[in-house]
């Protein structure tokens, strides 16, 4: 089984209008509501792909009822810790002549609350894959991922982390099966700024030397990078082709295709194109492909 972990939560209210005035009254064009949240999105496009999986995280409010609502609506499982007080957050996503975005706060976590979601970390199986992803918040400890990797070490649990800067660099000596740092990420890691593929394929292999299986380095409008775990490099210098219309979930999907391909094969350069194949699909569309989208995608890679 797969599990997703997405730490706060959103509801993602997107309106749409030709220009927007502050100060005054605006009115919009179209709108939609959507659930948000990286690990959300990796669950939604496994789903999507008919793989299962099963959200973890917090929440709480009619906000909190309304995620878990939109979620199974999408055939995703969830097993949310309901936090008693507050509400989950809604982030306003204004599409305008200019991209503008009010994010919520989300409810405050306790100990209590994190000690609930290491309760259902001990029950993961030998076996289990657990997706870690985005950032953490400022009512849990920054360390907490490093604390979930530490807990289960030992266990064959492999762990995905997609995330950056500290966050990611004190996970890897824990091993993660699978990081997923963009170029930039990558070069930040290491106060440089990386131009060639040969550039990128050499910190990534440091990422290696530190303790990642896989790392898998995507690099938008140039494609993705995979170095294995058996040191084999995959490249794709152009992803697939198709108009960008919103690159939000973009990363996510790629995670999700990555690892339907790799459970299906367990062969790397398929769980690389599919990844490839589920990143582009999603920025193509207004919000998560399909995974019709997708497979017409992966047969032209």
């Amino acid at each position: 089984m797969i599990y997703t972990v997405t730490f706060n939560p959103s509801l993602d209210y997107i309106v749409k209008l030709p220009t927007l005035a502050l100060g005054s009254v605006n009115r919009t064009e179209a709108e939609e509501l959507y659930p948000g949240g990286k690990g959300i999105n990796v669950s939604i496009v496994l789903r999507n792909l008919g793989v299962e999986s099963t959200a973890l995280g917090f929440t709480a409010g009619f906000t909190g009822n309304e995620i878990c609502r939109l979620l199974d609506r999408c055939g995703c499982r969830t097993d949310f810790i309901q936090v008693p007080e507050g509400f989950s957050r809604i982030n306003v996503k204004i599409q305008a002549e200019q991209e503008s975005e009010i994010n919520g706060q989300g409810p405050n976590l306790t100990t209590e609350n994190l000690q609930n979601l290491f309760q259902k970390l001990d029950q993961l199986l030998d076996g289990d894959l657990l997706v870690l992803a985005g950032s953490i918040p400022n009512t849990l400890p920054s360390n907490i991922y490093e604390r979930i990797l530490q807990q289960l070490e030992g266990r064959n649990i492999r762990v995905v982390v997609d995330a950056t800067g500290e966050l990611l660099r004190n996970v890897l000596k824990y091993h993660p099966f699978l990081i997923k740092p963009n170029n930039h990420e990558l070069g930040d890691l290491f106060g440089q700024s990386l131009r060639t593929d040969q550039e990128i394929i050499f910190y990534a292999q440091k990422l290696q030397q530190m303790g990642a299986r896989n790392v898998l380095i995507s690099m938008a409008g140039d494609g993705a990078i995979l170095v294995d775990e058996g040191g084999t490099i995959h490249k794709s210098h152009l992803p697939p082709k198709g108009k960008v219309v919103n690159s939000v979930g973009a990363g996510d999907s790629m995670v999700a295709g990555f690892l339907a391909g790799y459970l299906s094969s367990h062969n790397y350069e398929t769980a690389f194109k599919t990844g490839l194949a589920a990143g582009s699909a999603s920025a193509f569309q207004e919000w998560l492909a399909s995974g019709d989208d997708i497979r017409k995608l992966l047969k032209t890679l």
